[in-house]
């Protein structure tokens, strides 16, 4: 099966001798990667999933792709422009209803894998546009509050599996230790971890949340 022509440029993997509706995972990569970083995961995830890895619309130079502008030179330090976050977080929506209709997916088990940038775009996503999304896998980032719709919304079905680098020097370990209490606030199911490593994912990270997604599926 060949990639769709669809809003965002993706790769997909598709199960073996797909025969009926499959649940989804749509991957969102970090600052300046691309659709190719985490579709490496693609191979070792449960074989019955559909796998999409987009790619962020905004180019950098000389290489790479983001979501949304990050302004080194802040006063501030690293200052997002949410303006584009948020459009970004729209396009993607949008991104998800396209999948839908264009694959032979489940419209009740779409999950979001984020990475860095690509997280805080899942939460947003999935926070702004719960009817939209089942579960959610957070690694390395945080939820930006400033990028949300109204959070006045059901978020029972939702599920998220959240874990960051405790020694993680691109986002602080202590924006992502807000999650719990911003997830309890909410009511939504959620875990949290924490692995001895910089802004990465680990081994023993990856096998945890592969197993938290078996779970669901």
């Amino acid at each position: 099966m060949q990639p769709k022509d669809l809003s965002l440029h993706h790769i997909i993997k598709a199960p073996q001798g797909i025969t009926e509706k499959c649940p989804v995972l749509i991957m969102f990569h970090g600052y300046g990667s691309n659709e190719d970083d985490l579709f490496s995961f693609a191979s070792e995830l449960p074989e019955e999933l559909f796998i999409i890895s987009a790619r962020a619309p905004h180019d950098l130079m000389p290489y790479g792709h983001a979501w949304y502008a990050i302004h080194f030179d802040a006063v501030d330090g690293k200052w997002s422009d949410n303006e584009q976050a948020i459009a970004s977080r729209d396009l993607i929506a949008t991104f998800i209803d396209e999948v839908i209709e264009n694959y032979p997916v489940k419209k009740d088990h779409v999950t979001l894998l984020g990475f860095s940038q690509g997280t805080i775009l899942s939460y947003a996503v999935a926070l702004t546009y719960p009817k939209k999304v089942k579960n959610v896998v957070a690694l390395s980032g945080y939820v930006n509050e400033d990028i949300l719709g109204s959070t006045d919304n059901n978020y029972e079905h939702l599920a998220f599996y959240c874990s960051h680098g405790s020694v993680d020097q691109v986002i602080p370990v202590a924006w992502a230790r807000r999650t719990p209490d911003f997830m309890k606030r909410l009511n939504i199911n959620y875990v949290y971890e924490e692995f001895p490593v910089g802004h990465g994912v680990a081994p023993q990270n990856f096998y945890s949340f592969k197993k938290w997604l078996e779970e669901r599926l």
